[in-house]
Order: C-alpha cells, then structure tokens, then sequence
C-alpha cells in the first residue's frame, strides 16, 4: 500500500496493510515509497518458483493486524510483533553473537567488527525467528533493527517495571514485544517467509532471491594465497612444492604485487614479477591449478581505464583512486571489458575482492563519505551498502558470459546475495568468533571461510587447519606471513590429513551446494537450524529443562561452537589450549566418523580427542561418498570411483549429485541425482545400491564400493 507522507508527518498504518503474495509463503508489503535501489534491484534474480511450490503453501506466520508502520521526522519504523520467548537469528555475517534477541543492531557495512554492534562485512537485514519464520528488509539503506530492545508506552508491558535494589528478576533489557525496523529513508521493502521451522524460512529466503550458489568442483578444493609480491617463478615454486609433498591444491591465490600499482590498483600486469602472464596462467593449468587475482575497487591514476571511468566515479576518492559508480552500465562495462581481455580471456579463474567495506572501526579511516555523491543520482551510504554486491554480481555475470564457473573472495556483501559464487573473509583474527561466523553465515544467504595465516603454536595451526577443511572454502592466506601448510614440521602429518580428507570429501560437500542451488540448504549451517534440536542442553551437564533449545537465557550455551557441514556431518572444532570439550548432539542416533562409536542423541557428550582430531559426528543412516585422494579436483570429462560409506543400522540414502563441474550446463537441466541408497533387512543386513543413468549420459563417476560401518 503507497504512503503520501508530507515531511515530518506522523501517521500509523492499522490492519488496512496490504501484503502481496510474491511466492508460496512469502509475502510482501511496501512500506512508504521504497527507492528502486536496493540489493534485490541489483541481483534482479528469478525465483525459484518451482523448489518453492514444492515447498508448499503456509499461513502468514503472525497476526498482520500486529504489523504498524509511523513516519518519525526522516524515518520509516516498521513495527512487528514479537513474543516473549522468540529467539532471533541471522542478521548478516555477525562474528560475535549468535542470539541477537534483545540487542539493537546498527547494520551499516564495516571492515574488522570489533564490537557487537551490528556493523559488519555484510549487514543482512534479514532475521530469522526460533518459531518459524524470517523477516527480510529490502533497502539500500543503514538499517537499524531493535530486536526486543524497545519498549513502547502503549505496549501494555509498562507495568512491569521492577525496582533493581529489590527484585533479583530485574533485568538491563526488560522483554519486548516488538521488533523494530527503522531506515532514515522515503520507504523499504518488508517481505515475511515462513516456516514452519527456521530452516525452511531461510530456505524460502534463499530460492526467491534465485537459490545457492554451486561453485565449480575446483572451488572445493583446497586454496593457498601467495606472499604479497612474489614472482611468477616464486609461485611455480610454491606450486612444486604442493606436488612434490603430495599436498592436494587447487587455487593460488595472487596478492596486490601482480598489478603494476596497488593501494589503488591499475588492474594490470606487473611485467617485472610476471613477464609472460597468459604462460604463467597455462602452466599453472598444466599442473592441475587455477589462479585467483587480488584486486579492490578503487582505480589507480596510473591504470589505462582511468580517465574512461572518470566520468562515471563518485565525487570523492579512495587511496587518491577514483570509487566507480557501479550501478551504471557505462561503469561496468569499461571494468568487464578490462578484465575479461587481460584476465578472464588468458585463464583466470576469479577474484579476491577486497576492501570493498571501508573502514572507521579500525585505527584507520578510509572510504568515501556517506555524503558522497555518485552520477546515478546515489549517494555514499547506498553505494558503500551496495559494493561489495555489485562487484560480485559483475563478475559473475563476466564468467557466465563464457560459461565458466567461478569461486572467489569478498570482503563485502548484502541482502539477496545467496545466489553469488562468493566467500566472506575478514581481517580479524580470533579463531572462536571465525567458528561463529561459519555459523551465523547460514541464516542469511552467505558463505563464510575462517581462513587461515598464521598460528601461535603448532596447536593453534592444528586446530585452525582442521576447522578451515570443514568451511565453504579451506584456504590458507599467506600474504603476510609466508606461511604454508608444513610452517610447523612437528605437525604436517596432521595437517596434510585434513587437506587430504578435504579431496575425499569432496562428492559429498559438492552434493550439498548442489542442494543448496536446488533446495536452499546453506551447505553449513548452525544447530538451531537442525531438525532434532529441540531441547536446550546445559553446556557440561548432560541434563535438560523443558524450555526449547532456542530459548536460552544469558547463562545458556547457545552452541555457537560447533555447526552442521552438509545433511549428515556435524562438525565440534576445538581451539588451543582445550583438551577436551562438550558436543551437543541432536536427537537420533549419532557415530564418531573416525571411530564408529555410537551416541544417543539429545543430550551433551564429553569428548576428548587429542590434537590429532576435529569431533565430527555422522548421523545414523548416513551415506557419505567418497573419492580417492587426487593432487587437484577432478576436471570435467574425467570419472572418479567413489567409496560410499554407510554408519549405523537404519536405512538411508544419499542424493549424489552429476554434472560436468565446471559450465552453467546444470542450469538447463544437463545434471542427474543419483541416489544412493541402503536397504537393512529384517536380520540387520545391508545392502546398497546406486541409482543407474541413461545411455548417453556422461557421468563424473565410475565405479562404486560400499563401505558399511
């Protein structure tokens, strides 16, 4: 319903809000006049109409009449009701809280969040309720969101006020009833989703905005950033000694030394480091690795696209580099251009995009203001919200114009983005909150790697190493440091176990992006979005209440520390100096993947593994498919045998993906799933089989072998 507010005026929307059905259990309300610049405007994605009709119908998860939208001065505030035991989820890549009911969250796009306050790497304004459903905010705007952190008058909770000397029961946050949605803007684009659990809001999330992204198979493997200005010699040496220690990798990652200007950057050749780059490039393909360039926004005076992009930059500079107006077709042509022609058209494979956030949280301030103004019309506050999603989106569309996959870094991203071949990565450092990041990634369409760059200790760089083979994208940045998976010889053994297991794993990890293209699964994803978590465990105890697992007070464990990788593997890091730690498993029947030993479910298991072993647990009945150990993924065109490796006594099946790995092909249908699948008969037998292709079809895999556990 289209507001005419006049400047100052105050009015409150009643039950007359009009939602629009935009999908099955998706609904929309326009809230004031929103601008037609926002993350959905950039993405402009398809839904994926039929994965949501599957889906089903669902009824509008609250009361709509509980709904009110007031102008305050220059502000929309869109009020929802919220109840007293909700728990909220999501909010964006949030490395520091996982529950955010009862805090006020400022979403503005910063480098290193240091504080919890909301401002992060990727602000989504997108939270999802323990009951069952998400709220998402479509602006271009600085969102501030109170989730339970406000209190109105009128809300019939002002009697209960407590007096602090006296009641124990007083509390610094008293219990809301609202959540609050504000932007300093004409309007925004309110859209509910429901359930009815968590993860089926977030599944619905993900598919209207064009579903998950599927990185091609190399992007899987395991990554290593090269020092900041290395050689093109360094690097094949740095590559040799991969292979030569029989330590899978796919990707080198180039830093700023390959451009010819860095801090801004020309987005060209360095001639003196790489003389022959289109060589270079081709001999690292020769040896089974794709090369990943390093770049960020902000265009050198020296670079040859300068004064053509002049024009179409913002009124201010970075690093004295102009700052592009990427929402303009005249932009990101001259930048697609340039790309495509030195980098894309000589192999190539995708980019880091750093710095794309700016920075006041730091000791440092570097961006342009939020006054700046921009040749579309824009200004800095929405372009800075919106950089690091329209660099994504033009590279990705570069590689789909050669129908070639691509998977690459981000230091900033949006709303709408679940679509993008992107991993998120910080500057931080602190390896728990990097483990809370990986969970919190999955409530909002984002894809996380808690990279790692350097250790204090063998222990620390164990236990880094283990955690980074479970993420969207196991990487080891040694810009800075020269660091290497050997770095502490006491422990290479360990570590070149995990990267091992990595390569294994890969049919099984490959599988659950393709689910999350199709389905909207986020590959990795945290426990309240697990199916089976429906008691709230007290960390160490072994005991339950009878409140929800959700609902946890200040004193509860919110199982921030460990995280589902893919349908069947759950995933307990350890951090240095633990020896042992508390695992939460879900309700069911669960298996120590190493070991085979069994736990019941719903309930806190004690575990202490050395350092030689990450916990990971496999849920009765799982199918895990696996592959031989290869110095790089497989390309397309070459069959790999797969060990399909069953735990437990029940039944189950797993659907493996197959298609070529690498082109848009799967998007028109040129991909099959293959079910693979255990049958236990009445004396506890198992006997497994796997789906057969048509004639014709050119499979990815070979033969199979059971392997029963």
């Amino acid at each position: 319903m289209r507001k005419n507010w006049s400047k100052g005026e105050k009015q409150v929307a009643q039950s007359t809000l009009t939602w629009q059905t935009a999908a099955p259990g998706i609904w929309r309300l326009k809230a004031g006049r929103p601008s037609t610049l926002s993350p959905a405007s950039v993405m402009n994605r398809t839904p994926k109409t039929a994965a949501l009709q599957s889906m089903g119908e669902a009824e509008f998860p609250f009361d709509a009449a509980d709904v009110k939208i007031e102008r305050v001065g220059g502000r929309i505030v869109v009020a929802l009701p919220l109840g007293s035991e909700e728990s909220l989820y999501g909010l964006g890549l949030q490395l520091l809280k996982l529950n955010h009911r009862g805090r006020t969250r400022y979403l503005r796009v910063n480098s290193d969040p240091k504080q919890d306050t909301g401002e992060t790497h990727a602000p989504v304004p997108f939270y999802v309720s323990s009951r069952g459903y998400g709220v998402y905010a479509d602006t271009s705007r600085i969102v501030t969101l109170c989730c339970g952190s406000s209190v109105r008058s009128d809300s019939g909770l002002s009697g209960n006020a407590k007096d602090r000397n006296r009641d124990p029961s007083w509390k610094a946050t008293p219990v809301s009833d609202r959540v609050e949605i504000t932007v300093a803007d004409e309007g925004l684009d309110i859209y509910v989703f429901a359930g009815p659990t968590p993860l089926d809001a977030v599944r619905r999330y993900n598919l209207y905005f064009g579903g998950g992204s599927l990185p091609p198979r190399w992007g899987l493997g395991f990554w290593h950033r090269v020092p900041k200005s290395y050689s093109a010699d360094e690097v094949r040496a740095e590559a040799a000694a991969f292979r030569e220690r029989d330590i899978p990798c796919d990707v080198i990652g180039l830093e700023p030394g390959w451009h010819t200007r860095s801090y801004p950057v020309t987005y060209e050749w360095n001639r003196e480091l790489f003389p022959d780059p289109e060589q270079f490039v081709r001999d690292l393909e020769k040896d089974g690795f794709k090369v990943n360039l390093w770049e960020h926004p902000y265009v050198s005076p020296d670079a040859a696209i300068y004064e053509a992009l002049r024009p179409f930059s913002g009124s201010h500079t970075v690093w004295h580099g102009l700052a592009p107006d990427y929402t303009l077709p005249e932009a990101q042509a001259i930048y697609m251009e340039q790309h495509e022609r030195e980098h894309v058209m000589i192999g190539v494979s995708g980019y880091k995009l750093d710095e794309c956030d700016g920075s006041e949280l730091t000791r440092n301030s570097w961006m342009f203001p939020a006054h700046a103004s921009f040749p579309s019309g824009c200004d800095g506050e929405q372009l800075r919200q919106l950089y690091g999603l329209l660099l994504q989106k033009m590279t990705d569309d570069l590689y789909r114009s050669h129908n070639r996959r691509t998977y690459g870094l981000v230091r900033a991203s949006a709303g709408a983005a679940s679509s993008l071949p992107y991993v998120l990565y910080s500057d931080l450092y602190d390896h728990r909150d990097y483990v809370r990041a990986l969970c919190n990634s999955g409530f909002s369409g984002l894809l996380w790697t808690p990279e790692v760059r350097k250790a204090r200790s063998s222990e620390d760089w164990v236990r880094r190493m283990q955690t980074v083979c479970f993420s969207p994208l196991a990487m080891l940045n040694a810009w800075a440091d020269g660091t290497k998976p050997w770095s502490f010889p006491e422990v290479e053994p360990i570590v070149t176990r995990y990267i091992r297991l990595r390569m294994q794993l890969l049919p099984y990890l490959y599988s659950a992006f393709a689910n999350y293209w199709a389905e909207g699964v986020p590959p990795v994803r945290a426990m309240a979005l697990e199916a089976g978590v429906t008691v709230r465990a007290q960390a160490g105890s072994g005991r339950f209440d009878s409140d929800e697992f959700a609902y946890g007070g200040a004193a509860d464990k919110e199982w921030d520390d460990q995280f589902m990788f893919g349908d069947s593997l759950l995933v307990a890091p350890l951090f240095e100096g633990e020896t042992e730690r508390i695992v939460y498993l879900p309700q069911g029947l669960w298996y120590d993947f190493d070991t085979g030993e069994r736990f019941e479910g719903g309930r806190t298991i004690r575990v202490q593994p050395g350092l030689e072993k990450i916990p990971v647990f496999v849920k009765d009945g799982a199918v895990i498919p696996m592959m031989a150990v290869m110095d790089h993924a497989p390309r397309a065109g070459v069959k790999v045998d797969l060990e399909l490796h069953h735990y437990g006594t029940s039944p189950g099946k797993f659907q493996l993906f197959d298609d070529d790995g690498e082109t848009f092909a799967y998007e028109s249908g040129e991909y099959r799933w293959r079910t693979a699948e255990v049958a236990v008969d009445a004396d506890g037998r198992k006997s497994g089989s796997v789906s057969r292709t048509e004639a014709g079809w050119s499979s990815a895999y070979g033969e199979f072998v059971w392997v029963f556990h």
